[in-house]
């Protein structure tokens, strides 16, 4: 089988190759072997690649947080999952043609859509949004929160499921080109690069401020968008874009009792009982069935051509996802 590897860590698109590995041996008796259809490449994925995330794997590895594809064969004990079942990876190293995981480490997608691109990217982007908006602040219907990066595969998600339960968004972007676009999925402001943004909400929110910040860019951005909460405000972040440090006020946080914390998706996963899980991922999955929740998709690639592939993911000014197709014919 065909798998992408890495021998040393470094800029991805040079480092990581497509190469031949033995297919799996055949599944212990709790084990499953899934072919795998779809998997995105991902911010986390690049930094992982170039040594730059929370852990550096062993060498040499292959990447990938996420991926879908369907069941081929299960161990003899296994009766929760079927040949043909569409089923997510909530396990890593998935950037390959057939992956043989535990059954416990699966979950089966039930749904009637064939929407697969999207399924593929269920596990990051829109578990992220859901528990940002979900873990930190009760927001209610009227409720304004704000975020950078908003047109990012979680820009997008957050703009979604804050519009179905009736919370505003405040879209930060460096582009004007994104206005209408994001506008067009539900964003209730889009505002032009981070500069002056208090005064902007200010007017936006008829003085109230935001309650929620989400910061996937640290540095001077996150500086303006702590200006914009509301007193005991909150601001999460769950990027480094920028590469610099999160910045905040001290006198902020002391008088007006701003917190600033901070998102990482394998923590909340680890900290959730199995059953919570499964029940976060059926609703997103019935999102995406229901067309609430759909992240754009530029390009996709086949799995020969990964370098290319990882060169387009880390392109500036994307306008969508880059996916991998890894069983489809070249």
């Amino acid at each position: 089988m065909k798998a992408v590897r890495i021998d040393n860590y470094g800029i991805a698109n040079e480092v990581a190759y497509c190469t031949e590995l033995p297919d799996p041996t055949p599944p212990a008796t709790d084990e499953v072997i899934v072919d795998v259809a779809a998997f995105p490449i991902n911010p986390a994925d690049l930094l992982t690649i170039e040594g730059k995330y929370a852990t550096q794997p062993p060498l040499p590895y292959t990447p990938g947080a996420e991926a879908v594809g369907h069941v081929s064969e299960v161990g003899a004990a296994v009766d929760e999952f079927v040949p043909g079942d569409l089923v997510m990876l909530l396990s890593r190293e998935n950037w390959v043609q057939k992956r043989k995981v535990k059954a416990a480490e699966l979950l089966k997608i039930n749904t009637d859509s064939d929407d697969l691109l999207q399924f593929a990217m269920l596990k990051v982007n829109p578990a992220t949004a859901a528990l940002m908006l979900r873990s930190y602040v009760e927001l209610k219907p009227g409720d304004w929160i704000i975020q950078d990066a908003a047109n990012s595969g979680v820009g997008h998600c957050v703009i979604r499921l804050a519009a179905k339960s009736g919370v505003k968004t405040i879209n930060v972007v460096r582009r004007e080109n994104q206005i209408t676009p994001l506008q067009s999925i539900g964003a209730d402001a889009v505002l032009i690069g981070a500069d002056n943004l208090a005064e902007q909400v200010n007017q936006i929110t008829g003085g109230d401020g935001v309650r929620l910040a989400i910061d996937a860019v640290a540095g001077r951005t996150s500086l303006e968008l702590a200006s914009c909460l509301a007193d005991g405000g909150v601001m999460v972040n769950y990027g480094m874009l920028s590469g610099e440090p999160c910045m905040v006020m001290p006198d902020w946080i002391v008088f007006r009792h701003l917190t600033l914390t901070g998102f990482w998706l394998a923590t909340q996963l680890r900290n959730m009982a199995r059953n919570q899980i499964d029940t976060l991922y059926q609703e997103l999955t019935e999102d995406i069935s229901q067309g609430v929740l759909s992240v754009p998709i530029e390009a996709t690639y086949g799995i020969d051509d990964i370098k290319d592939a990882l060169a387009h993911a880390g392109r500036e000014n994307r306008s969508g996802k880059v996916l991998v197709l890894p069983n489809d014919a070249a």
